[in-house]
């Protein structure tokens, strides 16, 4: 197999599945400024440069501050299409192939969006860019874990027209506080319902949220994950269980999870044999997406061809997909 340095170019084309992208957070300042316009919503700034001066975080809460704020723009069906189909070309253009795509419906909910609204909007991209591109992408429906259980319950069982086009659930938002028990009951409904699980875990919260994720939700992925390394158990546990982990190191840089890149977990959850996934989280406020992510790491690890193409095959294998085209992703990287 070659080991050779993996360069930009390289990394450009080797197929690529992103399993954590929160499609709220890839809206660019220039969408959102023509969102509002096409809206008539107010943005509390001048110009797309003091947008971006914006996105300079303290913590997560600072960061979801302005992410909701972001979000009241998205009105329409139209709106939500262009959101996530312009997310899908710049992926696309990073050597992307499949996409989990998170989205959070009760941000929209509260703003008076229907749920049918946004799902007319996300599925007809989803549709626009497996034609354009060949993409394909499925739908993780994510609950607000600051909000009420009951809320993410009725947004359950409010999404019962799409059940056939979800995969999964989700938990995101502000971590500290809400720990993922707080959930089972919404859990085993999803269950129930022949849908799988995943969780916001470890990134704030303790790594104890991790093993409360897989007891108490039942999730086969966690989101994010980092703080495990802070104990040995959790990892044996994540480890002999090979449970996907959807590490995403510019937001964790961006929200000052870790003061910089290279004094992230990521080597060591490598060393110690987790099963781990690069993400971009939401790429519009924490530097960049997919190919930014795989780039930074290169640079800050000087990890080899091999480890990208493990990274990368790690990603289809825990990816929501039809089993035939899981089989030939993972062809396609062996043979990059």
């Amino acid at each position: 197999m070659n080991t050779d340095t993996a360069d930009e170019s390289w990394l450009a084309r080797l197929p690529k599945a992103e399993l954590h992208l929160h499609i709220e957070g890839t809206l660019e300042p220039e969408l959102m400024f023509e969102l509002a316009q096409r809206n008539g919503v107010k943005l509390p700034f001048a110009d797309v440069e003091a947008v971006r001066a914006a996105y300079q975080f303290d913590d997560l809460q600072s960061f979801l501050d302005l992410y909701y704020q972001g979000m009241n723009v998205l009105r329409t069906s139209a709106d939500f299409h262009d959101l996530a189909l312009a997310y899908f070309r710049r992926a696309h253009a990073d050597g992307v192939v499949h996409i989990d795509v998170m989205f959070d419906p009760q941000g929209h909910l509260k703003r008076g969006i229907t749920l049918q609204t946004l799902m007319d909007g996300l599925l007809q991209a989803m549709a626009d860019a497996q034609a354009e591109s060949g993409l394909s992408t499925a739908l993780i429906l994510s609950f607000l874990r600051d909000l009420p259980a009951e809320d993410a319950m009725a947004v359950l069982e409010a999404a019962a027209p799409w059940y056939n086009r979800i995969a999964a659930v989700g938990l995101d938002s502000a971590e500290r506080g809400h720990p993922p028990g707080k959930f089972a009951a919404v859990y085993a409904r999803a269950k129930s319902l022949g849908l799988a699980r995943t969780a916001h875990a470890g990134e704030e919260g303790p790594p104890a949220y991790i093993s409360e994720a897989l007891d108490a939700l039942d999730v086969c992925r966690i989101d994010h994950g980092v703080r495990c390394i802070e104990d040995t158990a959790v990892v044996a546990r994540l480890r002999d269980a090979q449970i996907p982990l959807t590490v995403c190191p510019l937001s964790n840089v961006a929200l000052r999870v870790v003061d910089k890149l290279a004094n992230h977990q990521l080597p060591a959850m490598l060393a110690a044999g987790l099963n781990v996934t690069l993400n971009s989280d939401d790429p519009a406020y924490f530097g960049g997406g997919m190919l930014a992510n795989f780039n930074a790491c290169a640079t800050a690890f000087g990890w080899n061809r091999e480890t990208f193409r493990m990274l990368a095959t790690n990603s289809v294998q825990a990816a929501f997909m039809p089993e035939g085209r899981r089989s030939a992703l993972i062809s396609d990287i062996a043979r990059h």
